[in-house]
């Protein structure tokens, strides 16, 4: 269970959420809201005032590196350190398979990054958390850039994780994709969060 209490940033109102096991909640609102500004406080990735807890182990008791692992965020568009796409893979044999379950060929792992179309860097960068396998995903736009089949594709995976026991706060623009993933909706208005869909 991930639990947050009055977590606030500058353009952050505070706010409370809990995110059981298994779970997974959308979020949507309009560009500029704050939805990223929410999943990176709870990622520790900014400066940011509150408490979030998993399992009842207090954020600040886990070194950084940890958390990011255990709770993980995904961007929008990802950043990337290396050229190569197989250096951002520790484990590439994994990494190959995994591939394969997002329709992308294992012949990608010796691509340049720059080689890759949106869509293929959306799905490697995904491939890259999956492979952690955190029991949070923070995921901001996880289908952007992708056509229908992929974008089914990654809904199907995400799904197995939910099955697995992972948790899932999910951004995203698309009623459909809400309603297909979600067990629960938020809404984020001027940086406040809310129940419930727009």
């Amino acid at each position: 269970m991930l639990r947050v209490r009055q977590l606030s940033r500058p353009g952050l109102a505070p706010f409370d959420l809990d995110l059981a096991d298994g779970e997974c909640v959308a979020l949507s609102g309009p560009s500029g809201a704050g939805k990223t500004i929410l999943l990176r406080a709870i990622a520790d990735l900014d400066p940011n005032q509150g408490s979030v807890s998993l399992d009842g182990v207090g954020r600040e008791a886990i070194p950084a590196p940890q958390w990011r692992a255990r709770v993980c965020y995904l961007a929008a568009e990802a950043g990337w350190w290396a050229d190569t796409v197989a250096a951002h893979f520790p484990d590439t044999q994994a990494a190959a398979a995994l591939l394969v379950e997002l329709s992308l060929p294992p012949e990608a792992l010796g691509w340049s990054v720059s080689r890759a179309s949106t869509g293929e860097r959306q799905r490697l960068a995904l491939a890259r958390v999956l492979l952690l396998a955190p029991r949070v995903m923070l995921l901001d736009e996880p289908t952007s850039g992708l056509d229908p089949e992929a974008a089914a594709r990654v809904e199907a995976i995400l799904g197995a994780r939910l099955e697995r026991g992972a948790a899932l706060l999910v951004v995203t623009h698309s009623p459909e994709q809400a309603g297909r993933m979600a067990r629960r909706r938020l809404t984020m208005d001027h940086g406040r969060l809310n129940e419930g869909p727009p």
